[in-house]
């Protein structure tokens, strides 16, 4: 018997809708999806007569976020002093800057350790080797990986810990393993002369993380000792560049699709340049949606963010808690159905979350605090608004 399911049952219609999700819209109205588990799930969609966004107010666990968080970030000795950005029980994502080499190694008892270089470079040497990292990398360094970064100069890191699961691949479904990217692509550390060279009989320390607090070994030698190592846990680095976008030219497609690694609870997505679709009649943007199970972050790593507007430069990060509509900026709205550019620009980290992320103690300046009333502005696309009752055409 086979354990097929018949999976023909169709969406229920009710007033105007369109028959297709994220095109052909009926005239004067915004869509709005409202969806379950990130986009795989069950989904309506509604059409409204003025946009989801165009709020008078909004506050409390529901106020949209936003933060520069390169731009207030202290340079810190180690990556357990980096400022810490905002965390749950199974992620951390923090903002590290460092200008020196680190005179100690580090060891993540808690979880596996993601790092996105934003800018600069230079080397990581850890219990498998060397490898070297710039602009544009992730590197996924196991649980319990000792390690230390030599950089090149000023760099800063954003680090994604995945505290209670491993980092994995993400289910690739009908695209098939060898996209976005081919695993073949990874790069992994090696024993070279480079890593030979720093192995020495010097006292060294390694602060390992464990519980949140942090523990001091010491050596009276350089454990990163190895002569060599066999087996299929090891560090592997993947460069933004070898990502290559799966796109449509009919229909905007949702960011699930830009799914890089996984954990049980979250998943870190790679927003990267793609050509814009060409069906007039298809959304051009971001959608507005309610991705109700999810926490959405997202860092700005280079170009323009289509959906965010001017206001929003490298180094910048938003954060859109569950239980309110997310969606294009006021100031890209024209732009919804008319890009004014063939291809986008933007390369981004996103984490969505199905746990609820509370904001850390963030530094002087770190946070941009006008940000949530920067929708305002949606309400002069708002036909039966009070304050401004401009018609869409007018608009």
């Amino acid at each position: 018997m086979s354990n097929a399911k018949w999976n023909f049952a169709v969406p229920h219609f009710e007033g105007t809708a369109s028959r297709q999700a994220h095109a052909d819209i009926p005239a004067g109205s915004f869509e709005r999806e409202i969806g379950r588990d990130g986009f795989y799930g069950a989904a309506s969609h509604m059409y409204h007569r003025n946009p989801p966004t165009a709020w008078e107010e909004i506050d409390g666990p529901v106020r949209p976020r936003a933060f520069n968080p390169v731009a207030s970030a202290q340079v810190s000795a180690s990556p357990w002093a980096a400022c810490e950005l905002l965390y749950n029980a199974h992620v951390r994502i923090r903002m590290w800057r460092s200008e020196a080499a680190m005179d100690h190694l580090v060891r993540n008892a808690d979880g596996d350790e993601l790092l996105f270089v934003h800018s600069g470079g230079g080397d990581i040497f850890c219990d498998y080797g060397h490898i070297a990292i710039e602009a544009g990398d992730y590197l996924l360094l196991p649980r319990g990986s000792m390690w230390r970064l030599e950089p090149s100069g000023p760099t800063d890191i954003l680090m994604i810990e995945s505290t209670r699961a491993p980092y994995r691949l993400p289910e690739r479904g009908l695209i098939g393993r060898h996209a976005p990217f081919d695993p073949g692509v990874f790069d992994r550390p090696v024993i070279d002369a480079d890593f030979r060279a720093q192995q020495g009989s010097r006292p060294w320390k390694i602060k390992v993380k464990r519980g949140g607090r942090i523990g001091t070994i010491g050596y009276p030698y350089n454990p990163l000792d190895a002569i060599g190592w066999k087996g299929d846990l090891y560090p592997v680095r993947l460069n933004m560049r070898d990502i290559r976008a799966i796109v449509s030219d009919r229909m905007h497609l949702p960011p699930s699709i830009r799914t890089t690694f996984a954990s049980d609870r979250f998943v870190v997505c790679s927003l990267i340049p793609r050509p814009m679709e060409t069906d007039p009649r298809a959304i051009k943007l971001p959608f507005f949606h309610n991705n109700d199970d999810y926490d959405e972050f997202i860092f700005y790593h280079s170009g323009r963010l289509s959906s965010r507007g001017s206001a929003f430069q490298p180094g910048m990060a938003t954060f859109h808690p569950c239980g309110f509509t997310h969606g294009p900026n006021p100031e890209t709205l024209p732009h919804m159905f008319k890009y004014p550019k063939p291809v986008t620009e933007n390369q981004s980290v996103m984490v969505d979350t199905l746990d609820p992320l509370e904001v850390a103690e963030l530094p002087p300046g770190c946070e941009l605090k006008d940000y949530a009333e920067s929708w305002k502005a949606s309400i002069k696309y708002a036909p039966d608004a009070t304050t401004n009752p401009l018609t869409i055409a007018e608009s």
